[in-house]
């Protein structure tokens, strides 16, 4: 399928609302979520999806609660001026499993949590740990007005965040998706319809191998509330990824893409919950590691690769959309696009009924 960009919107169309649940909670003006990517996501797209309607998260992943105060601050500087006690219209993203070894019991909050919440984030999103629940109900505790979104990659934690923890939004993450997912999820199209019956109240977004408007707007006729697109914002001029990544994700298809452990072994990050692996595009540190070769040498090579910025060994995630991808550009024109084209296609769908 060839990669052609789309064309301006016209104005008419391109201010057009899409109200959902989602847009509703959030005040946005389109379904579009961009998740919080380590090493990907900071501030400025952050805050670069709020100004153009949609909505995106900072990534504490990883990162010391000074990065995290630095990124935010980005986004408020960034963010039209509002009071300083008014809710900062970003969110901020945690792996349940680092927020368990960051817990100090002197303290009350873990420090990198503290940083989004003493700075009235919108909203917190927690995904991949054995307790979630233990962060989800602290920071009701001591931020009730806080939105919390949960990812969930089985119909089974899907309902747990429902029914146990109440979660004001759940992402429900399809096997497609680029980066950190359990390998066993099932594909998005089944994934979502099979979560949808658990709750008529709780906004259920779509995540995974999503990467145009017209993902979007089938997402939203399945029934979801919004959509979470990651590999498509790499590609925007906001986001971490150096030229040499952006690069890869352009010259990739929709067969470049491997669900696989090497990345966490090669980077010795495998504190992940069991089943859980990540979605990259194929290259020699995978290839080293269906040969066998052993996890110290592993290391050494990545290691090697990464002081070079060796794309032929360091991660690109992605997701299976990558083959639907071929420029880099600001984030608010790509939002704008994306919606634009998601409007089109439910227009399209509607006139299709007599």
């Amino acid at each position: 399928m060839s990669k052609t960009p789309l064309s301006s919107p016209p104005k008419s169309m391109s201010s057009t609302r899409i109200i959902t649940k989602l847009t509703q909670l959030l005040g946005t003006s389109t379904p579009i979520v961009v998740p919080p990517m380590a090493a990907a996501a900071g501030g400025a797209l952050a805050a670069q999806a709020r100004i153009a309607g949609a909505f995106g998260f900072i990534p504490a992943g990883y990162k010391s609660p000074e990065w995290l105060q630095s990124e935010i601050s980005l986004a408020r500087s960034l963010l039209p001026p509002s009071p300083s006690d008014t809710i900062l219209p970003v969110g901020v993203g945690y792996f349940g499993w680092q927020l368990d070894k960051e817990e100090d019991p002197s303290e009350s909050i873990p420090p990198t949590l503290k940083t989004a919440l003493s700075n009235s984030v919108q909203a917190i999103w927690f995904s991949f740990g054995t307790n979630l629940g233990k962060w989800v109900h602290l920071v009701r505790k001591h931020s009730p007005k806080t939105i919390i979104f949960i990812l969930a990659n089985t119909v089974q934690e899907g309902r747990t965040a429902i029914e146990e923890w109440k979660a004001d939004v759940l992402v429900c993450q399809g096997n497609e998706s680029g980066g950190h997912g359990l390998s066993s999820s099932p594909p998005l199209s089944a994934f979502l319809p099979s979560i949808l019956p658990f709750s008529s109240t709780t906004p259920i977004l779509a995540a995974g191998g999503l990467a145009t408007g017209s993902h979007i707007a089938s997402m939203l006729t399945l029934g979801a509330s919004g959509a979470v697109l990651g590999t498509r914002f790499l590609l925007t001029s906001e986001s971490f990824y150096s030229p040499a990544q952006r690069q890869v994700l352009i010259n990739s298809d929709s067969t470049s893409t491997v669900r696989t452990m090497a990345f966490d072994i090669a980077r010795n990050t495998l504190e992940f919950p069991s089943g859980v692996d990540g979605r990259g595009i194929r290259n020699e540190t995978v290839q080293d590691f269906e040969n066998g070769l052993d996890p110290e040498n592993l290391n050494k090579r990545y290691i090697a690769g990464l002081a070079l910025g060796d794309t032929a060994r360091i991660v690109v995630w992605a997701g299976t959309g990558v083959g639907l991808m071929n420029s880099v550009k600001p984030a608010a024109e790509l939002i704008k696009e994306l919606h634009y084209e998601c409007v089109q296609r439910l227009h399209a769908g509607s006139n299709m009924l007599s």
